[in-house]
């Protein structure tokens, strides 16, 4: 340090060493520093009340602020970013208002805080009186709008700018795909004259948070051929995300030997990255991998990466690793919880997710939700209906899905009161405008047997999926109405919507009821011609049962004979299932039970075709030694099984079971003795 020398020079290094103090956060080292200086200016206070305002030491800062012999603009302006920084946004006002002088950085400064604090409409105001406006005051109220989904506002000023910069047209991006649409986002990205690394980073990650993985990634293939151009953290994060929701482990594992190669995994600074690779990981269900960056990134790896690999393991069946680490984590949310409880239930292990359950501190919807879920899984209805009332006795409001589950288990017991129950108590509780919660209620009815409610609530609903259409479409096939089920099909192609393999069930097995048979080989052959959808075993299935209720069966031999694979089980019993007991059909049943008992030697329904096959056609002798065959191997006949819902009670009824209560009553009453 010069001892001697003019003021000035003196000045400037004392202010020079404080500043770099400040910088590396030594705030009470640059304090002293200023106590101690021989000779200060206006410079030395502005930089030791800038040292106080970024390092958060807002009080320091004010007190300092009026102690301060002399401001200028500097100054106030650095006091201003301060307050609005902390939150102190009326101290700010305040401060604004009592500036001596302002130029375009004061005004851009108090904009930019009440953004930042949320007065957007306050910051309009202030941006409309501004004297003088630069690029920064722009792209501070372009971002503001973005930023609150006010895309209309934010491109009337962007369509009024002379020469937006890159800032501009980034931010513009970033809020057209933060609002859902990414394709003017990606049009605006096309249009612009100049993009950095942010601008594509943008763009990829548009594409991503909107679940658009293909995009993000042919958007980057495109942007490596770009010369002198290198990803950043966030592009690359975006990348991996990507990758998870593609499913593509290759792809995933390339982009990680990448980062590895060119060192940007060491970068990771905050840990973000390492929690992307994880949940990567995680969906992919490659655990070792999703530990080891787990075990490496131990002090950087968050709540969210212990619930990604407790997922990961439940994904692929180690539930006893994924409990190990949810009992090491110190800290557990609601998704660690839930998702173990759901793991408990998917194994069938009710006791234990019910344990877990008590154990929870603070259950939100989504808990009850999987509690119910989970006893609907494992067919404990009743105790499903009682967690639904415990829930809203509990003060919690039943989600949508809530409501989804319980009215799909409605309809799978066929249990038309309960799920009229739960429509009403859906009606004064939940917008009944839900697509989701609509398709519920079809279905429901459907199959409860009450197409015409399902009709109803169809043609009520304001907006449809191709969920919706095969609701309806199915519902009507299995009960009969083939016509208005094959009209639904074509409707659905002229609204716009695609169908998929349920459609093309639903409107096959309509034909199989109807003997439509020409019209359901144009559905079968079409699949693949005109939709792209490839044919499944259960639609094979269907063309079986379509030829064979037609009384083709030996056509639907054929058909099953030259299937592009080795036909299973499935297919065979459902040959058999439509061959009939007539003579006619005897030497293709028998060839059929054959071969089902040579895939499956205990198959029940294949013995007793072949019985009554051989008692048809008058081949007793063979009949006796095949049903003293099916003694010894001790195979039976599954009894048909039947259920009634009365006054809230379930009654089964089994064939040759007599254990019901009232068995004798209803015999009696079915014989005409009552």
């Amino acid at each position: 340090m010069p001892q001697r020398g003019n003021y000035s020079t003196n000045v400037v290094c004392w202010t020079s060493i404080l500043s770099n103090f400040a910088k590396e956060g030594f705030i009470n080292e640059a304090q002293s520093l200023f106590n101690l200086m021989p000779q200060r200016n206006l410079v030395t206070y502005n930089a030791m009340l800038s040292a106080y305002v970024q390092s958060g030491r807002i009080n320091d800062a004010c007190r300092f602020f009026e102690e301060m012999p002399e401001k200028n603009v500097v100054s106030w302006t650095s006091m201003l970013c301060g307050l609005t920084h902390v939150g102190r946004i009326l101290d700010a006002k305040v401060l604004f208002d009592n500036m001596p002088d302002k130029n375009v950085i004061s005004w851009n400064s108090m904009i930019v805080g009440l953004i930042r604090n949320g007065e957007l409409m306050e910051a309009q105001k202030l941006f409309n009186i501004m004297p003088e406006r630069n690029q920064v005051s722009w792209n501070s109220m372009i971002a503001g709008y973005a930023e609150n989904y006010m895309m209309e506002e934010a491109r009337v000023l962007f369509d009024s700018m002379l020469e937006p910069n890159v800032v501009t047209w980034t931010s513009l991006i970033a809020g057209y795909c933060r609002a859902g649409d990414v394709e003017e986002g990606y049009r605006i990205f096309r249009r612009m004259p100049d993009r950095n690394i942010v601008s594509w980073t943008a763009m990829i990650g548009g594409f991503t948070w909107n679940g658009f993985f293909k995009d993000a990634l042919l958007v980057y293939l495109e942007m490596r051929g770009i010369k002198d151009l290198k990803p950043n953290g966030e592009t690359f994060i975006s990348l991996v995300y990507a990758c998870s929701g593609l499913g593509f482990c290759r792809i995933g594992k390339q982009l990680h030997a990448h980062l590895i190669l060119n060192g940007w995994d060491h970068d990771d600074y905050d840990g973000r990255l390492s929690k992307s690779l994880i949940h990567m990981y995680s969906e992919f269900g490659v655990m070792d991998f999703a530990h080891y960056i787990f075990s490496k990134k131990t002090n950087t790896c968050v709540l969210h990466s212990c619930n990604s690999m407790i997922n990961g393991y439940i994904r692929i069946g180690l539930l006893e690793k994924a409990r190990h680490l949810f009992d090491r984590i110190p800290i557990r949310d609601g998704i660690a919880w839930t998702s173990m409880i759901s793991g408990y239930f998917h194994v069938g292990d009710v006791k234990e997710a019910s344990y877990l359950f008590d154990r929870m501190h603070w259950r939100d919807a989504i808990a009850w939700t999987v509690m119910i879920s989970g006893h609907m899984q494992n067919e404990l209805f009743t105790e499903a209906i009682y967690f639904f009332s415990e829930m809203r006795f509990d003060g919690i409001k039943p989600l949508g899905s809530t409501y989804s589950t319980l009215l799909g288990a409605s309809g799978a017991t066929a249990n038309l009161d309960q799920g009229k129950q739960f429509h009403c108590l859906l009606m004064k509780t939940q917008s009944i405008h839900d697509i989701i919660l609509g398709n519920s209620l079809i279905s429901m009815y459907a199959k409860c047997g009450q197409i015409e409610d399902a009709k109803c609530i169809f043609s009520n609903m304001i907006t449809r999926d191709v969920v919706s259409w095969n609701s309806i479409i199915v519902g009507l096939s299995h009960h009969g109405y083939a016509n208005e089920a094959l009209k639904l099909y074509d409707a659905m192609q002229d609204s716009g919507t695609n169908p998929n393999s349920v459609t093309f069930l639903g409107a096959i097995s309509a034909c199989s009821h109807a003997g439509m048979v020409h019209r359901g080989w144009e559905l079968f052959n079409s699949m693949s011609r005109d939709h792209v959808v490839q044919p499944g075993m259960e639609h094979y299935v269907c063309i079986v049962d379509l030829l064979g209720r037609a009384g083709k069966v030996e056509e639907a031999e054929d058909f099953v004979m030259r299937l592009p694979f080795k036909p299973g089980l499935v297919i065979w019993g459902a040959l058999l299932g439509v061959c009939g007991l007539g003579e006619k059909n005897a030497a293709v049943a028998r060839r059929t039970a054959l071969r089902v008992l040579e895939l499956d030697p205990s198959n029940s329904p294949a013995h007793v075709s072949l019985c009554n096959i051989y008692a048809s056609i008058g081949r007793h002798g063979e009949e006796g030694m095949l049903r003293k065959e099916m003694g010894l191997k001790g195979v039976k006949k599954v009894p048909g099984c039947s259920w009634i819902v009365l006054k809230g009670s379930v009654h089964v009824f089994l064939a040759g079971d007599r254990s019901h209560p009232q068995s004798d009553e209803l015999l009696s009453l079915l014989e005409g003795k009552f």
